[in-house]
Formats: structure tokens, C-alpha cells, sequence
């Protein structure tokens, strides 16, 4: 089904309205759309069936205590680089986690609760980790733009 699957109009409105309120009851959607409930049910769980839309709650760093935030640029040697990322991905303050192509192998995001924690992020818990070379923290002075509804729905056939 997903390979002949094709967002319209409808499709897109109903996703906008959960983008701007992922808590509205599809009665709720359906009276801002001009439809029925039944109608926006069925329409949200074929986009669900077809992994064309996931409802999910999104957390504030700040409302949770993280006042820091650092990329951090990590060279590999000795072991393959999605090893490495994956005992990555077990510590807490990692939020997210890529392979990269280019001069580095992998790029993290870490969330602190105060400038006290990198050094015991870096020193301590890092490098404990094999196959890390180097690492390249960047710590973000201000956020300019945090957008977490980013996968664009186009009108373009989807597969």
C-alpha cells in the first residue's frame, strides 16, 4: 500500500492541524476542516498504516533543566563507526546520534543541565568509550530555530 500511497489536500490539512495541536480530538480537526469525525479517523490511520505520520509528544529542554546543548564532531579508529555510535546512544545526555560522511564519522547532540557537566562528559564518560580518536564539541550559544515537525509533506507522490 505505501508505494501507491498519495497525500491530498485533505491529508495535508489534517497533518497541519495535528502540527499545531497534537492533542485536538479528530472531532476537533474535523469541525476546523469541515469534515466528519469518522472521516478524520479513517484518514489519520491510513497515514499511520502507511508510515506517513506518527503522533508524538515533544519535550522542552529547558522546561526539563537542560541549559546545554553541544554538538560534538567524534573521529573513529579502530572500530566501525556504527559500534561507536551505538554505545553512544546509551548514554543519557545523547539525544541524538548520526553517521556522517566527511572528515568526521559521527556527530552527537548532548543535552546538559549546566556548564559543570562537560567536563565530566568529555574527560570521564567519552573516553571511555574504544575507537573514539578526537572529539570536536561545539556548544550552541543560542538556539535559532528548533523545528521538530521537519519531514515535509509535499504533493508529490510518496513512496
Amino acid at each position: 500500500m505505501a508505494a501507491d500511497f498519495i497525500l491530498d489536500d485533505v491529508d495535508r490539512n489534517i497533518v497541519a492541524q495535528l502540527r499545531a495541536n497534537g492533542r485536538a480530538t479528530n472531532q476537533q480537526i474535523a469541525d476546523r476542516l469541515g469534515l466528519t469525525g469518522a472521516t478524520v479517523s479513517a484518514r489519520i490511520r491510513r497515514l499511520e498504516d502507511a508510515d506517513k505520520l506518527r503522533v508524538v509528544a515533544v519535550s522542552d529542554f529547558a522546561a526539563h533543566g537542560y541549559n546545554v546543548l553541544i554538538e560534538i564532531a567524534i573521529e573513529v579508529d579502530g572500530r566501525p563507526a556504527s559500534d561507536v555510535a551505538a554505545e553512544l546512544c546509551e548514554l543519557p545526555e545523547v539525544f541524538a546520534a548520526h553517521l556522517v560522511t566527511g572528515r568526521y564519522d559521527i556527530d552527537i547532540l548532548v543535552a546538559l543541565h549546566d556548564f559543570d557537566e562537560i567536563q565530566t562528559l568529555l574527560l570521564e564518560r567519552l573516553t571511555r568509550i574504544d575507537g573514539i580518536r578526537s572529539m570536536t564539541p561545539a556548544i550552541a550559544v543560542d538556539v535559532v530555530k528548533y523545528k521538530f515537525d521537519v519531514a515535509p509533506i509535499e504533493s508529490r507522490r510518496m513512496s
